[in-house]
């Protein structure tokens, strides 16, 4: 059976090595956060980081994770503790700060696309801690397979979100 390592924990699927991992996270695993979107990664909804690297998980097959980290939304907290060097008593109960401040934008409406643009943005800011608009705009458009679509559009939220998220990670996560 193949062995897959999402948010830091190995796990042992029953899925055919060609299986999405979408389906093999939401039905195998119940880790709900990656939505499906469109099926043909091109919204961006099931978003996940391989290796710090953001992947559509609607077209990622299970064998193409094999000695890699998938991190989704719910592994973010342990990602952000990780990379500050915290204890898990030190961690317990702490968001990552782009969580963090997309509850303080208050940036979803629907949200099925913003678990997607929550790992995009993770992913730019790990790359660039201090994006213009214009940095994220490009990375929530243009350098991935396809742009991050927001149904609702939320996009101005989204906007303000990523900017309090890089603030809020040069402070180290706190407010």
């Amino acid at each position: 059976m193949p062995r897959i390592n999402v948010n830091d924990v190995e796990r042992e699927v029953s899925a055919s090595p060609d299986t999405p991992l979408l389906y093999v996270l939401r039905n195998e695993l119940d880790v709900m956060t990656p939505k499906f979107g469109c099926g043909l990664a091109q919204c961006g909804a099931c978003s996940v980081l391989l290796d710090g690297e953001e992947v559509r998980a609607c077209v990622t097959p299970i064998e193409a994770v094999a000695g890699k980290a998938v991190t989704t939304v719910d592994g973010l907290p342990a990602r952000w503790a990780k990379q500050r060097g915290l204890s898990p008593a030190q961690a317990a109960g702490k968001l990552h700060p782009v969580q963090q401040a997309w509850i303080e934008e208050q940036v979803p409406q629907c949200g099925i696309c913003q678990f997607g643009m929550m790992i995009k943005i993770t992913e730019l800011l790990e790359q660039n801690a201090k994006p213009s608009d214009a940095d994220i705009k490009e990375a929530l458009t243009t350098s991935g397979p396809s742009p991050h679509l927001c149904r609702c559009g939320s996009y101005a939220a989204i906007l303000e979100g990523a900017q309090r998220a890089a603030k809020l990670m040069a402070q180290g996560g706190e407010a």
